[in-house]
């Protein structure tokens, strides 16, 4: 409702994408996590080094914990101009209508950073971000979060340990399918809401990197946590395509050399950040961590290689090649 009134207002005055107060232009930066993750502090470096650079002449306004709009609100708001820029998790881009942004929602496509570093950091990843401009949207940059783990309120040590489980999910049809794999049972929720249903046991347990899991307090309301690393949970930062091209040329300039410089910390400090989680986590006494053998994470893959295959149509055969072809991976030899 609060989305609707918004975009009525925006579109009956006519408002210009620049929101301007006095001579200083005014970004407001929404997103749905806390800022003690990798995503919010790397934001509010983001914003210091904007004001820094632009010697003040533009102020980001970071809104976190979607205290500004919801996941499914959010993208609504940024195209319509409502907010200036997002940095929404990739399985966000599938419900917009670029499929192959799900590809990074592919169960263990990558083994480590490193390999995922070749496609976020490469012209595979700058590919993928052009196909937002179609949607009014410019792609500045990839964040990385981490590598997601399985919760739950009973042990998870092999893939059947899951079925039946009601296990949240962002809305991706890849990780609907990454779910039923196991035999789980997908819940597509918004961030905002699962803890909650954790709580309440609207959901059994959901998949997260571990900072997620541990700033939004799921760890109290989630008994068991196994380190599967079966998926990456990373973002693109984007900015409303009008807005960012009526900027002058060298306010442009100095944003994209501050999101290079926020670039550059969030990558850096993602792997702290959930280390440093997953420490929290132990000590906080009220979940199990289970570190999985070699032939346990071997069951989980072997059980989730289908996935590869069904979904291949959805993000592009020619795309899902490529990526095996930077990264070394292949499901049929699991």
């Amino acid at each position: 409702m609060k989305l609707r009134i918004v975009m009525m207002c925006v579109l009956a005055l006519g408002i210009s994408n620049v929101v301007h107060a006095a001579d200083e232009i005014v970004i407001k930066f929404s997103h749905v996590v806390a800022l003690d993750t990798p995503k919010g502090k790397a934001s509010e470096l983001f914003a210091k080094r904007a004001a820094e650079l632009t010697k003040g002449k533009v102020k980001v306004e970071v809104y976190p914990n979607s205290s500004l709009y919801k996941d499914k609100e959010e993208m609504e708001a940024l195209q319509i101009g409502a907010v200036q820029m997002l940095a929404p998790s990739l399985a966000k881009f599938g419900p917009l209508g670029v499929k192959e942004f799900e590809v990074f929602d592919f169960p263990y496509i990558f083994d480590d950073t490193a390999d995922l570093h070749k496609i976020t950091q490469g012209p595979i990843g700058a590919s993928l971000l052009a196909k937002l401009e179609a949607k009014g949207i410019k792609g500045l940059s990839f964040w990385d979060n981490g590598f997601k783990s399985f919760s739950a309120n009973t042990p998870i040590k092999s893939p059947s340990d899951l079925k039946g489980k009601k296990m949240r999910i962002q809305s991706s049809k890849v990780l609907e399918e990454e779910m039923r794999s196991v035999g789980a049972i997908p819940q597509v929720m918004a961030f905002s809401e699962v803890y909650q249903a954790l709580q309440t046991g609207v959901v059994d347990g959901t998949e997260n990197p571990i900072s997620n899991l541990y700033s939004q307090k799921m760890h109290e309301v989630q008994k068991y946590l196994t380190l599967t690393n079966h998926g990456y949970l990373g973002y693109a930062v984007i900015v409303n395509k009008k807005f960012w091209e009526g900027l002058p040329a060298e306010v442009r300039g100095q944003l994209e050399q501050a999101m290079k410089e926020a670039t550059v910390y969030a990558n850096k400090i993602a792997q702290e950040e959930n280390d440093n989680a997953l420490e929290g986590v132990k000590k906080s006494g009220k979940t199990t961590v289970y570190a999985p053998t070699k032939e346990e994470r071997m069951a989980f893959k072997k059980a989730m290689a289908p996935v590869h295959t069904k979904m291949a149509d959805r993000v592009g055969n020619d795309l899902l090649q490529s990526i095996y072809k930077e990264t070394g991976f292949d499901p049929t030899k699991l």
